[in-house]
């Protein structure tokens, strides 16, 4: 049932996730109750789409930097906006014969910045450009519900894993994407491995606005659980990263032109569906709002429903 208010209208899915946002234009200031409003929405719907948005490097950043501090990426400095580093594209065009954006970014099931130590709320991304073949969209992206795959683990693994840690490591994904045929991405230097050591986060997380329980462990860059024998771990992490992936936790958003998708990277876990070629042409725009305001209890109170 859609949800009409004076502040946003929110339409769920209907599904395990996703829920499309009307009557904003993001280009504009948020007034606090429609952050309120979104900030509610992202943390119980997980996939928040604003269709029909026209929006330059800019406003992006602002509408984004509402929600926390904005990444600059450690490792993609040549796609991000000069005037905006905090706004990267990613895109498989190519100017001059050389590319204009990260072309493979999310081409494996992972939870952004689950390897830094601040990890990250959400994902912001504005859809310039969408592949098609035969008028269906291609490059879909995926997702699957955090929320939902912990509260279908067994009682046994609750209980086993309730205080434990795993590591998470930026080059774990970063050099399984080098290996793949075609990959544009250069090797990480030794100062970028520096700057993004290996860290350790609770298996299971607390979300700070629903207050429920995640399992934030995702194949993209968990390593092994802490204080566990390498076999033990493996075997775990195998069984958790094939759990939370089965279809009864998955979405699916199929893009258009204009929109703004949000997610939830406490809540979610995502893949870029690379089902396109290189003159099927895609462009995005996209800023990474870090989790630095959220697990603050004064900001994640702000969230009401609308």
């Amino acid at each position: 049932m859609r949800e009409q208010t004076a502040v946003i209208d929110v339409e769920p899915t209907g599904e395990v996730l996703g829920a499309t946002v009307r009557g904003l234009d993001l280009s504009r200031p948020l007034a606090e109750r429609e952050l309120g409003a979104i900030l509610w929405a992202l943390g119980h719907y997980g996939v928040l789409r604003f269709p029909g948005q026209t929006l330059d490097a800019a406003a992006l950043k602002a509408f984004s930097g509402r929600f926390g501090e904005l990444e600059v990426n450690v490792a993609v400095g040549a796609f991000c906006d000069p005037a905006h580093p905090e706004v990267m594209t990613l895109s498989n065009i190519k100017e001059d014969g050389r590319p204009i954006g990260l072309a493979d970014a999310g081409q494996d099931w992972h939870t952004d910045m689950s390897y830094s130590a601040t990890i990250a709320f959400a994902n912001v991304l504005h859809a310039i450009k969408v592949p098609r073949r035969n008028g269906k969209p291609l490059g879909a992206t995926e997702f699957a519900n955090t929320h939902a795959a912990y509260d279908a683990l067994p009682d046994a693994v609750k209980v086993r894993l309730a205080d434990a840690t795993a590591v998470h490591d930026f080059a774990k994904l970063w050099d399984k994407m080098r290996a793949l045929p075609g990959s544009t991405r250069a090797p990480l230097t030794p100062e970028q491995r520096q700057a993004k050591p290996p860290v350790s986060h609770p298996v299971f997380l607390t979300h700070p606005i629903t207050r429920r329980k995640v399992l934030y462990a995702n194949p993209g860059y968990a390593l092994r659980i802490d204080g566990m024998a390498r076999a033990d771990s493996d075997a775990l992490l195998a069984f958790l990263f094939a759990h939370q992936l089965e279809e009864r936790f998955r979405y699916v958003h199929h893009w258009t032109e204009g929109d703004v998708l949000m997610w939830d990277d406490i809540g979610t876990l995502h893949y870029a569906r690379p089902d396109y070629g290189p003159d099927e042409h895609r462009l995005m725009r996209r800023c990474q709002v870090m989790a630095d305001r959220v697990f603050d209890p004064a900001f994640a109170a702000r969230a009401a429903p609308a």
